[in-house]
């Protein structure tokens, strides 16, 4: 995602921008710990809280998405974190005290505590909060220059392929083997998904798009931002011919004409639910249309509905997706 985009891109994103990596429904059951096991893992358990207390106070500079040096802490405790993928935070354990709030996540009951900040960024809640870190996933630097006073603020590229993600987040809240075994995980259910996908009907060079409607009856195509990121991953499906020339072109999403629908549509068409009622009137309108009935995907019933909130590009939101996508697709 270009950063000149990002800054009014945000919001836009958070209400609609979607969707995650799928993965398989059976996913493998942790084998339980044996006795050997379970006192390595106490050992361990106990060597991390006595690292964290020897870490409490400590700082260190940790350089940011936009080139920001800032001195953070070795181990934060109060975070806020500003941006759409809240759940990336939530899988390693941390729970921000401040975020950017959208209603109907998958993971709205783990953040019920969490301080709405607001968009933008509300300096005066931020300062209630008594941060020791800000997490800014935007690169408005003058927002940036406002929020930085208050506590040590980093910027961070929530558009980013999920892993990178994971283990810069890993890294700066002192979450590094978390981190890594959340992504050895997702990697694993995600390649099962894909076996499991292909062992029913899934054919090997298969195309997919990805549609949402937007407020004003503005239709766009996803590419390299939310769901796509998972579908055009490894051992899953290609984007269209025009879909890969938005992808080239280093965009999330474009929007594009109706007309012009049957250039992007692939063999098959995943569509992103919208939250506000004249999207969804929209949405209503497209799908009754010739244009779309007249759509080889939709003849042949590889049309797929999600949710855009909670088909979301965090963390969380991939492992539900993981589970959901073959319900889906498995006829």
């Amino acid at each position: 995602m270009k950063k000149g985009i990002r800054n009014t891109a945000v919001l836009f994103t958070v209400t609609w921008l979607s969707i995650l990596l799928l993965a398989c429904g059976n996913q493998a059951t942790t084998p339980a710990a044996g006795a050997d096991d379970s006192k390595a893992a106490t050992k361990t358990t106990e060597t991390q809280t006595a690292t964290e207390e020897t870490n409490e106070g400590e700082t260190r500079v940790f350089k940011d998405w936009t080139g920001h040096e800032v001195e953070v802490p070795v181990n934060p405790k109060r975070v806020i974190y500003h941006g759409e993928v809240t759940g990336d935070l939530l899988a390693l354990g941390v729970v921000p005290v401040g975020i950017l709030r959208q209603e109907g996540t998958v993971f709205d009951d783990q953040v019920a505590q969490s301080e709405d900040v607001g968009f933008p960024i509300s300096v005066e809640k931020a300062l209630g909060l008594n941060p020791d870190l800000i997490i800014f996933s935007n690169s408005d630097e003058a927002q940036y220059d406002q929020i930085a006073k208050v506590a040590p603020t980093v910027t961070f590229d929530s558009f980013g392929l999920i892993e990178d993600r994971m283990r810069i987040l890993g890294d700066l809240l002192n979450k590094k083997q978390e981190a890594e075994d959340w992504i050895t995980a997702h990697q694993k259910a995600t390649e099962e998904m894909w076996t499991q996908l292909h062992e029913n009907g899934l054919k090997e060079g298969e195309t997919a798009s990805v549609f949402t409607m937007y407020p004003g009856n503005r239709l766009f195509v996803m590419a390299g931002a939310g769901l796509p990121q998972l579908l055009y991953g490894k051992d899953g499906l290609k984007p269209t011919a025009e879909i890969q020339k938005v992808l080239d072109a280093d965009m999330g999403f474009v929007e594009i004409s109706t007309e012009k629908l049957s250039e992007f549509a692939g063999d098959r068409i995943f569509i992103l639910d919208p939250v506000t009622d004249d999207a969804k009137q929209s949405t209503k309108e497209l799908l009754d249309s010739s244009i779309w009935k007249n759509l080889p995907a939709v003849k042949e019933g590889k049309v797929y509905r999600f949710n855009i909130v909670k088909a979301s590009s965090d963390a969380l939101s991939r492992e539900w997706l993981l589970q959901e996508l073959p319900k889906q697709m498995i006829q």
